[in-house]
């Protein structure tokens, strides 16, 4: 009896907490209670999960022979839609709270779904570097086998569960774009099956506006089946200099000076506040000096940017030795900084010690357990944006993001943008570095509201001629969607495919004002 009068006052004390905090504030700011008890717990039985089901197609099948059957699967799946009429648009079965993007994809109920089940590595051909996978392979699976034979991808984007058809489709940037460009520009050759059930490979020389139409264009041309990939050698340790820089000025300056130096193969940035930031330069090296090894992908370990930004406090530069895969997966633990408005413990030593094994909770149970409240008021009090702009603009954009938004950190990351013939690239035609600027958390300027001041920083981007990546809200009209994106080739495959009765035009696939 004692214990139910406990148990009582507990649930009325939460109860008048609620009201007076407000529900609003309790939704997104002690969310930490859901996941904590049951997310953590669900996303270590979803790895144990794939990692067993990978294990044992990698086991029991022969990938390369089941990928041609799949294919077929897949050609004889649109041949069927084409049968029937094409009455609805067609779009992968692969359900949306799967995807890593924060969008969650309601054309899946009423288009056609084509299931693509197609998640393995066909072949790894080291005399011509290059690794042959099926599109719904992660960047983690990638990975482990590429490292395990001493080799990896030239850009290898950051979390574990991003597939390198979201990364073709889409696009994708890591620390060493500001060498080797965007996820694309490492890819050699996509096969697609197309509206009609047609399979075409298609390379720089064959089919070649098909191969410069497909990146960024969301699924919307045909149905990725397969890409080939650019593969460099491997080394086990990255060699990283920690550099606090304080002035707007002398940050925009220095990361540029960073960015421009071939002799780094990793370049970004981690700014803390609009005048402080910290620069880090990596190169990959076969050996490590014992005393300065620092081991960040351990689950007790303190997050990476917190960890970064005790050199800013300590106004020091260091110098350490990180393992290729856990350099790689630096963010990884704590979602870049998204974690701490999620677990706001989470970086505590103690939870580290205990829970850590179990962080970060999967993004997609994240986007499954929401619910439509939890995604509006994220929505109207949260950030997740990566601008693409070019570098000559940083500190104007810096600016602007401050004024708009106030989300700190920012993460600033280079690449070099070559010239070409899809939907980016850069103005005239020659070759230019840009910089992702990626802002993730609760914005501290009062003034803020979701569409208004997104709207904004879409047209500064828009202004300097950059780019917004398309998995995160995208707020422009048709016209300004146009004007920021290059769409004359992709419209004109998209007619002489027969797309347009096959798929959605990529505006309408992504952005709010399309559907709502």
């Amino acid at each position: 009896m004692d214990s139910l009068l406990y148990l009582g006052g507990l649930v009325v004390i939460f109860l008048l907490w609620i009201k007076v905090k407000g529900l609003d504030y309790v939704i997104i700011h002690q969310r930490w209670i859901f996941v904590c008890l049951f997310l953590l717990p669900l996303s270590v039985i979803f790895d144990v999960y794939y990692y067993v089901r990978a294990w044992l197609i990698f086991k029991m099948c022969s990938a390369p022979k089941l990928h041609d059957q799949r294919v077929r699967d897949i050609q004889r799946q649109v041949r069927e839609w084409r049968k029937e009429g094409g009455k609805t648009y067609m779009c992968t079965g692969r359900p949306g709270w799967l995807t890593v993007s924060l969008r969650v994809g309601k054309y899946k109920k009423t288009h056609k779904n084509i299931m693509i089940n197609m998640m393995d590595i066909l072949e790894v051909d080291t005399k011509r570097q290059v690794v042959r996978v099926e599109p719904l392979a992660n960047m983690g699976q990638v990975t482990a086998l590429l490292n395990s034979i001493g080799w990896t991808l030239p850009v290898l984007p950051e979390l574990d569960d991003l597939t390198v058809g979201g990364l073709v489709m889409g696009t994708g940037i890591e620390s060493s774009s500001h060498i080797y460009g965007l996820f694309q520009h490492i890819c050699v050759a996509f096969e697609l099956v197309l509206a009609d059930g047609s399979l075409v490979r298609c390379t720089e020389e064959e089919n070649s506006d098909l191969f410069h139409a497909v990146p960024w264009s969301c699924g919307t041309l045909g149905f990725l089946v397969a890409a080939e990939i650019k593969i460099v050698p491997a080394k086990p340790w990255v060699k990283l200099r920690y550099e606090p820089v304080k002035g707007l000025e002398n940050i925009c300056k220095r990361f540029s000076e960073a960015s421009e130096n071939k002799d780094n193969t990793f370049v970004e940035g981690i700014q803390y506040t609009r005048d402080t930031a910290v620069i880090m330069t990596g190169t990959m090296t076969d050996h490590a000096e014992p005393d300065k090894i620092n081991r960040i992908g351990l689950h007790f370990k303190p997050w990476f940017f917190k960890h970064v930004e005790s050199y800013l406090k300590g106004d020091y530069n260091g110098i350490e030795y990180i393992p290729l895969r856990h350099y790689y997966h630096r963010h990884t633990r704590s979602i870049f900084w998204e974690l701490q408005d999620i677990i706001p413990f989470g970086n505590n030593p103690v939870f580290r010690w205990l829970f850590g094994w179990m962080v970060p909770p999967k993004i997609s149970l994240l986007k499954l357990t929401q619910g439509e409240t939890i995604r509006r008021l994220y929505e109207q009090h949260h950030v997740v944006q990566d601008m693409l702009v070019p570098m000559k603009h940083l500190q104007a954009a810096i600016t602007r993001f401050h004024e708009d938004i106030d989300v700190y950190p920012l993460w600033l990351c280079p690449f070099l943008l070559p010239p070409g013939r899809g939907m980016v690239h850069p103005k005239g035609q020659e070759e230019e570095l840009y910089v992702d600027i990626g802002a993730y958390g609760e914005p501290k300027v009062k003034h803020f509201e979701a569409k208004a001041s997104t709207r904004q920083l879409e047209k500064f981007v828009r202004d300097v001629h950059g780019f917004q990546m398309l998995y995160a809200d995208v707020y422009m009209d048709r016209e300004e969607f146009w004007e920021m994106f290059d769409g004359q080739l992709y419209h004109r495959l998209r007619e002489e495919l027969g797309c347009k009765e096959a798929f959605p035009e990529v505006y309408n696939k992504i952005c709010k004002s399309a559907r709502h």
